[in-house]
């Protein structure tokens, strides 16, 4: 792993304790007039910015605007988490006259400042619920103490603005009162004009500042949270198109709803990317190296690196060129979405259409199971980042797992088998869950469960509507396997090899590594694969895909967690696995 993003996720880690108010559940430990808030060792700093008028600019504007805002993300300190936030909140009239409206002046201009005044108060009386939209940069650092934060901000803020006004963007740092009025306003929509706070005041009375924000109870369930009166869900980004056009986060936030929009970005320096990028291109290189070495055993000597290979060599080469000779910067990002409604309905129609919006410009947005509220604390521009999906995907069962225990942190990282286990016997991994017998002396194992390969295939396939389907059929359709080092299509062909046939004797037009990949293919209907039964039951249940067995074949195979010998907890071993059982349990 990067040593960067290592040291981030390691500082990042907090103790988790259950909150027994409304105003537990919210993270912040400390506040300074100047809008310095502190949450544990983190320290974080917000600053407002106005809209650049990306969409309407010139094309040689455009190119001017991305050059410069390529600067400012180049320019973000590795020792510091940024957030960028977009925020969609209904709109406070009592604020909105105060500080947009004219005010008379006793001249002979008051009659056309009055008639500037009514055409804004009637463009904001037209809106279905008077929505505007506000852009936060949220800084936050790990320091001892909080002169050495404010000194770092200090810097930090100096630099985001003076680049934010090449943008000609107006920005802000906003102080302790305009950050709890952002919180106030998302926590109580419909009491905008409620807000009244004075620091000195209740600093003078001990009365705590989180009693003027909270709302008036908040209940987290597995896919959404109940706050107050309103239904609210946070969403992340699971899976990225190769190429994303800018008019996305647009389209995500004309959404005439209360909703929050965060980015999280975490910069990587340029040596430490360039080293691991080095490292992925040699494991690409040496991936299609044994593919051909297993092709020319075969006699194939003719055979085509398969698409999905050869674009990851291609995707690592062009990244390792950014970094080395185009001046870019590698930065790990999370995106996360976190909408209101009034009512479970609504909620659920809102959800769909991001995610419609999302699938538009082929990228998935993801409900966070059991993770509601880390979610919601990641999404608010608080400038902390309580969901690891930096890397990997966070499974619904360790999800759950984790958060029943206090205390007890989970990372996941998904890889080959072999590089599975060499991490393991490095240490860098504490467990493991892998199909098939454990590998090595040094390791010991526990079953979680047995699962067997069906024929996965869309709905609208004319074979989706046999109770089974033969080899010979599927000899007759395009199939989309898994590479061949997965244990899935090894345990594919060498069932294949048991009856005397082979894997040559079929259709197989694409390979692919990633199994959500694999399935939305099949959703298009663009083939059939080979998959476990238990990777499917999501799309079974809800009827996007169809999974058939195969006329005698049986390819059953065993999902065991794999551990060191001197892993000294086996408490956390059973709890995974009666936390597993239990959530697959409810798939079945």
């Amino acid at each position: 792993m990067i040593k960067t993003l290592q040291n981030t996720l390691k500082q990042d880690k907090e103790q988790f304790t259950v909150p027994k108010s409304v105003q537990d559940a919210i993270p912040i430990r400390r506040i300074w007039p100047d809008g310095v808030f502190q949450f544990g060792s983190k320290f974080s700093k917000c600053i407002r910015f106005s809209d650049i008028n990306y969409a309407i600019a010139s094309k040689e504007d455009k190119t001017a605007m991305f050059l410069n805002y390529s600067e400012l993300l180049n320019a973000l300190d590795t020792g510091s988490t940024t957030k960028i936030t977009i925020n969609n909140k209904r709109l406070n009239r009592q604020n909105f006259e105060e500080t947009i409206l004219l005010p008379p002046r006793g001249d002979f201009l008051d009659g056309y400042r009055a008639e500037y005044n009514t055409m804004l108060t009637d463009k904001v009386t037209d809106a279905v619920s008077s929505v505007v939209q506000e852009r936060y940069i949220t800084v936050s650092t790990h320091k001892k103490n909080v002169d050495e934060a404010k000194t770092f901000f200090d810097r930090v803020t100096n630099d985001i603005t003076s680049r934010l006004n090449k943008l000609d963007s107006r920005s802000e740092e906003l102080d302790a009162i305009e950050r709890l009025r952002i919180l106030h306003d998302f926590y109580r929509v419909g009491e905008e004009t409620e807000f009244h706070f004075n620091l000195k005041d209740s600093m003078r009375k001990g009365a705590s500042y989180k009693d003027a924000i909270c709302p008036d109870s908040m209940e987290f369930k597995k896919d959404h949270f109940v706050m107050g009166d309103k239904f609210g869900r946070v969403l992340f980004l699971k899976e990225y198109a190769s190429y994303i056009k800018d008019s996305m986060i647009n389209e995500l936030t004309e959404l005439n709803r209360t909703l929050m929009l965060s980015i999280d970005v975490i910069p990587v320096p340029t040596d430490e990317a360039v080293r691991e990028m080095q490292n992925r291109l040699l494991g690409v290189e040496t991936n299609v190296t044994n593919w051909q070495r297993r092709q020319n055993s075969n006699n194939n000597f003719s055979a085509v690196v398969p698409y999905d290979l050869e674009q990851q060599r291609k995707e690592t080469r062009e990244m390792l060129d950014d970094l080395t000779t185009r001046d870019q910067r590698m930065m790990f990002a999370v995106v996360t979405l976190v909408h209101l409604a009034d009512s479970k309905e609504e909620l659920d129609s809102d959800t769909e259409t991001l995610q419609s919006i999302a699938r538009k410009h082929l990228c998935q947005l993801s409900t966070l199971n059991w993770q509601q509220a880390e979610g919601l604390v990641t999404a608010l521009p608080l400038g902390l980042r309580r969901i690891d999906a930096l890397r990997t995907l966070t499974t619904e069962a360790l999800a759950k797992c984790a958060a029943q225990n206090p205390g007890l942190s989970i990372t996941i990282a998904t890889d080959t088998i072999k590089n599975l286990y060499d991490m393991l016997g490095n240490y860098e991994l504490d467990l493991a869950i892998v199909e098939g017998i454990p590998v090595g002396s040094g390791f010991s194992s526990l079953m979680l469960d047995t699962d067997y390969l069906v024929c996965a295939m869309s709905v609208n396939n004319p074979l989706s509507r046999r109770a089974m389907v033969t080899l010979n059929e599927l000899k007759g359709e395009q199939m989309i396997l898994r590479l061949p080092t997965s244990a899935t299509r090894q345990l594919f062909e060498s069932t294949l090899e048991s009856i005397g046939d082979s894997i040559r004797n079929f259709n197989v037009t694409i390979e692919v590594d990633n199994i959500a990949t694999i399935k939305d293919l099949i959703r298009k209907d663009l083939g059939v694969s080979i998959l476990p039964k238990s990777a499917c039951m999501d799309e079974l249940r809800k009827g996007k895909i169809a999974a058939l067995p195969i006329e005698n074949l049986s390819m059953a195979r065993e999902t065991r967690i794999v551990y060191n010998r001197d892993f000294d907890h086996p408490e956390i071993l059973q709890e995974i696995t009666k936390t597993y059982q239990e959530v697959a349990k409810a798939y079945r």
